[in-house]
C-alpha cells in the first residue's frame, strides 16, 4: 500500500514538473519569438521614413541616382527580411539598409539649403529615433534568446527541450563593421 502510493507521488511530481518546465520553455520561446518581431517593427519602421527622406534629398540631388537607388534597393531587402527572414537575413539586411541611409546622409551633406530644410531635420531627427528603438529592440531580443538559451541548456529543462519544441536561439550580431551606427555630422 504504502509502495504504491509512493510511487504514484514520484509519478505526479514527474508530471507536474513536466508541465513546469514545458510551460516554462514554450513562455521563454514565445518571448524570443516576440522580441524578434519588435526589431521587424522597428526595421519595418525604419524602411518606411526612408522613402520620405529620398524624396526629400531627390529635389536637392537629382544627379545622385545611384545612391537613391541602392536606398530603394535595400528598403526592399528589409521588406524580404522581415518576418519569415532568419536572424542572419535581418541583420544582413540591416546593414545594407545602414550603408544606404549613410550614404543619403553624405550626399545631404553636399547641400547647405537641404541640412536646413525642417522637414529634412524632422526626417533625421525620426530616424535617430528609431536607430534608438532598433537598438533597445536588438537588445531585448538578444536577452530573451540568452534567457532561452539558458533553460534550453541546463537542468532540468534540457530534458524537456524535444517535447515543448524548443531549440537554442542565435543572438543578433550586427555585420562586421556595423557594431556602431555610422555618424555624420551636420
Amino acid at each position: 500500500m504504502w509502495f504504491a502510493l509512493v510511487v504514484l507521488l514520484v509519478l505526479l511530481a514527474v508530471i507536474a514538473l513536466g508541465v513546469v518546465a514545458f510551460n516554462r520553455l514554450r513562455t521563454a520561446d514565445v518571448a524570443a519569438e516576440e522580441a524578434l518581431g519588435g526589431i521587424d517593427v522597428q526595421l519595418t519602421r525604419r524602411a518606411d521614413l526612408i522613402p520620405n527622406l529620398v524624396n526629400t534629398v531627390k529635389g536637392y540631388a537629382a544627379h545622385e541616382r545611384t545612391v537613391l537607388d541602392e536606398v530603394t534597393e535595400a528598403r526592399a531587402g528589409v521588406s524580404k527580411a522581415t518576418g519569415k527572414g532568419s536572424v542572419e537575413e535581418k541583420a544582413a539586411a540591416q546593414a545594407r539598409l545602414d550603408r544606404a541611409i549613410f550614404d543619403v546622409l553624405a550626399v545631404a551633406e553636399a547641400y547647405p539649403d537641404l541640412k536646413a530644410s525642417a522637414s529634412f531635420l524632422h526626417l533625421q531627427t525620426e530616424l535617430s529615433e528609431t536607430e534608438e528603438a532598433l537598438a533597445f529592440a536588438r537588445q531585448y531580443y538578444n536577452d530573451a534568446a540568452g534567457r532561452l538559451n539558458t533553460l534550453v541548456s541546463t537542468l532540468p529543462w534540457m530534458l524537456f527541450n524535444g517535447a515543448a519544441g524548443v531549440r537554442k536561439r542565435e543572438f543578433y550580431e550586427a555585420p562586421a563593421g556595423q557594431e556602431t551606427p555610422p555618424t555624420v555630422e551636420f
